[in-house]
């Protein structure tokens, strides 16, 4: 069948449109991105405003007809955490709800971390044995660990690099104290997490996710997308200490220029690379392998599995 996945991400709403069944990988069909970075439309009270909520419910509708275009038979909608920390989320999915169709089902924290682990294992399989897997969003960062396809532990914290961005690097290009400071908060954050995950022992292999992550092993290196799915891509650590200082001192323009940094991400590359160095470094991580997929196959493959029972 052709399925649907409507992501209402942070920083962009993605319709991912594939063809799948049960027992076989999807295939994309036709991917429709707009960039809305609600994230970034958040108030001062922590809500998103009439005008955010207006431009959310045209890009759905856009999504809606691109569906259409494209036959999808069914669609799964999704939202995370921009819309899950909005102090006026209930009235958001309200209005998307009346207004489009369409009911956003909003993933927790855990969920997006659990659903992004289970496409990680699809992708490399049993013989990747136990699995760390690291993904930046807009809002927040997703750890997991596990050896089958549900992780032993999965956190979501308030690190993702459009939020960072937002909130703590108001400067182009910021101010050493507020990149400093933010390096502070971020380690801070993740180094309380780390004992929940070292209770299990050294991973066999630590992936990451993300267009964050896509990015930094691009400028760090690895090879472009043009050159398909299936080249490994990894990210070393010491490469990235080495870039961290550079994309500090770099306006947005100055670092979208940088291979394989989009212009609508450049403003968040540094925040996002200051998460990625600190998870790598608290973890004791030396170099992660990228994984083309993440939370929206993950999406699909729930959906897949759980073929005929209407829920994800």
């Amino acid at each position: 069948m052709r399925l649907g996945v409507l992501d209402v991400g942070s920083n962009t709403v993605h319709l991912l449109v594939v063809d799948a069944h049960p027992g076989a990988r999807p295939l994309p069909a036709h991917s429709h991105k707009v960039e809305l970075r609600l994230a970034q439309l958040l108030d001062e009270a922590g809500a998103i405003g009439p005008q955010g909520v207006d431009k959310l419910i045209g890009v759905v509708h856009e999504a809606l007809q691109a569906a259409e275009d494209k036959g999808v038979e069914e669609m799964l909608p999704f939202a995370t955490s921009a819309v899950r920390d909005a102090s006026n989320a209930d009235e958001v999915l309200a209005r998307v709800r009346d207004e489009t169709g369409v009911q956003l089902q909003v993933l927790t924290g855990s969920e997006e971390a659990r659903l992004t682990f289970l496409a990680v294992r699809r992708w490399f399989g049993w013989s990747a044995g136990k699995l760390l897997v690291l993904d930046i969003g807009g809002g927040s960062l997703e750890i997991a660990y596990g050896i089958d396809e549900e992780p032993d532990a999965a956190v979501s914290l308030p690190l993702g690099a459009g939020r960072l961005t937002a909130g703590w690097l108001p400067g182009d290009p910021p101010s050493a104290d507020d990149v400093r400071a933010l390096r502070r908060h971020a380690r801070a954050q993740i180094a309380r997490t780390v004992g929940e995950f070292s209770r299990f022992g050294a991973p066999d292999h630590v992936v990451a996710t993300s267009k964050t992550f896509k990015q930094l092993a691009r400028i760090a290196g690895a090879a472009r997308s043009t050159e398909g799915l299936y080249i490994q891509r990894d990210l070393k650590r010491e490469a990235l200490e080495s870039w961290v200082p550079k994309l500090a001192e770099m306006t947005t323009a100055q670092r979208a220029a940088l291979p394989g940094v989009s212009e609508g991400r450049a403003n968040q590359l540094l925040a996002g690379a200051l998460v990625a160095e600190g998870t790598m470094d608290l973890f004791g991580v030396e170099t992660l392998e990228i994984c083309p997929w993440a939370l929206r196959e993950g999406v699909i493959l729930r959906r897949l599995d759980h073929m005929g029972t209407g829920s994800l």
